[in-house]
């Protein structure tokens, strides 16, 4: 979420005459997009500035220095209070109001902005793409916003805080954005919520058993030119039956299902405010895999959550071990001020956290290598996405169950859907046979 909105400012930069650079030192404009979902995110994001802006004052006094995103909101005018030489501080709801501000910087006419207040209809404004990136190769994937702020109020989350209530856009809209950009050479989009499941429950509502998000998906699906679609981050909540129907019935949603689970004890998940059980998580995964055979289940986890215990702790590492995701992203639990956990008792200890920590990356890792193991010797449709960020003499791109391919091949496969033969398996990436099938 925050590389589209991200890409969305730069993208209403550039239409101002802006250009981009590589290098920070040589910049009239440098803007840090922040996450407060982690303390690490925040003090990595201060020194960042701290570091930038020592380097670039003594060059350019005249710089705009800003803050962007979730700290930015959560922060405001702290941030230039603690770091004299930032000049700008913008909410999540103001994204589409930076370049503005930087204007006004620029020409001498404001000092100082801090722009963190709401503002209706904010969800509508990040729409703007920048699919060229820093580069002159298109990009064939793209993301979609298609709500702004939470609902849930998760204990251990600050993100209803820093990012307001949902807020949803038209369907019309969300279709409109998606047939330009497949226009422009597009042809995977990836929804884009907070809780994207969430999408569209008081302004659209159901209709004929189908949930705002399953209309949507329906409305996307309809795009001519459009191959792929994805969606992230949804909410177990949200698994209907009116979506895992849809794994099975619209063909561009593609067989990859990303279910943040956090906790596989039903205690735990009481005390996060998670709104579900260990049986229904379950529940779910089992029926998405039964009406979608192959489908990737990919995962969040928290370890160290206040008051956990070793019984607790056992029940999320034999979650993992019935579910065999193929892949999960595990976090050490992080204090995050003006939320309910952070006050909660039996905060556990930093050694703690970090040994449970490796236990489940190491429990992942294991049956990661088992699953990507068995795609060895099949064929798999793949969307050439570009030069492979570790070694750029190579391509990769993605399978349907969001696995990363990497072959031998030229940048005239840029783009194309390939059916590569799967040779071998690294850590969590799978690598063709450069005899490829061009699919169209």
């Amino acid at each position: 979420m925050n590389e589209r909105d991200s890409e969305a400012v730069a993208a209403q930069l550039v239409a101002k005459g802006y250009s981009m650079t590589a290098d920070a030192l040589t910049a009239d404009v440098i803007l840090l997009n922040t996450c407060s979902v982690r303390d690490a995110a925040e003090q990595k994001a201060l020194g960042k500035m701290s570091h930038v802006a020592g380097q670039l004052r003594s060059k350019n006094r005249k710089a705009v220095l800003g803050f962007m995103g979730c700290m930015a909101q959560s922060r405001g005018r702290e941030l230039i209070d603690k770091l004299p030489d930032v000049d700008l501080v913008v909410g999540t709801q103001k994204f589409h109001r930076t370049a503005d501000h930087i204007g006004d910087l620029l020409a001498g006419r404001a000092v100082g902005v801090v722009d963190t207040g709401e503002e209706k209809g904010s969800e509508a404004t990040i729409r703007e793409h920048l699919l060229n990136g820093a580069s002159d190769k298109k990009s064939v994937t793209s993301f979609v916003s298609i709500m702004q702020g939470c609902n849930q109020f998760c204990t251990f989350c600050i993100v209803p805080y820093t990012r307001g209530r949902e807020r949803s856009r038209s369907i019309d809209d969300i279709v409109s954005e998606c047939r330009e950009l497949v226009n422009r050479g597009v042809r995977e989009v990836t929804l884009l919520g907070q809780i994207v499941t969430s999408y569209g429950r008081r302004e659209i509502g159901e209709r004929d058993g189908k949930s705002a998000f399953v209309q949507l998906i329906e409305a996307v699906h309809g795009i001519d030119g459009l191959d792929r679609i994805r969606f992230t981050s949804p909410h177990p909540k949200g698994y209907g039956d009116d979506l895992i129907e849809a794994y099975g019935r619209l063909a561009k949603l593609c067989e990859s299902a990303h279910i943040p689970v956090q906790s596989g004890s039903d205690a735990m998940l009481k005390r996060m405010h998670r709104g579900y059980t260990r049986e229904r998580f379950l529940e779910i995964v089992g029926k998405l895999r039964a009406v979608r055979q192959g489908i990737g289940v990919t995962t969040d986890i928290i370890v160290g959550f206040p008051g956990e215990t070793e019984e607790e702790f056992e029940a999320t590492m034999s979650l993992c071990r019935e579910v065999q995701f193929d892949n999960a992203f595990v976090f050490k639990y992080s204090t995050r001020r003006d939320t309910p956990a952070a006050a909660m008792e039996n905060q556990l200890p930093r050694e703690l956290i970090e040994q449970r920590h490796a236990m489940v990356l190491a429990a992942i890792d294991e049956m990661g290598a088992r699953r990507y193991e068995r795609f060895v010797g099949k064929t798999m449709e793949v969307l050439v996405e570009g030069p492979s960020r570790r070694n750029a003499a190579r391509m990769e791109g993605r399978t349907r169950c969001n696995k990363i391919v990497v072959f031998d091949g030229g940048n005239r496969f840029r783009g194309e859907l390939m059916e590569l033969k799967i040779t071998r398996n690294g850590s969590f990436t799978l690598y063709g046979d450069p005899a490829i099938v061009n699919l169209n």
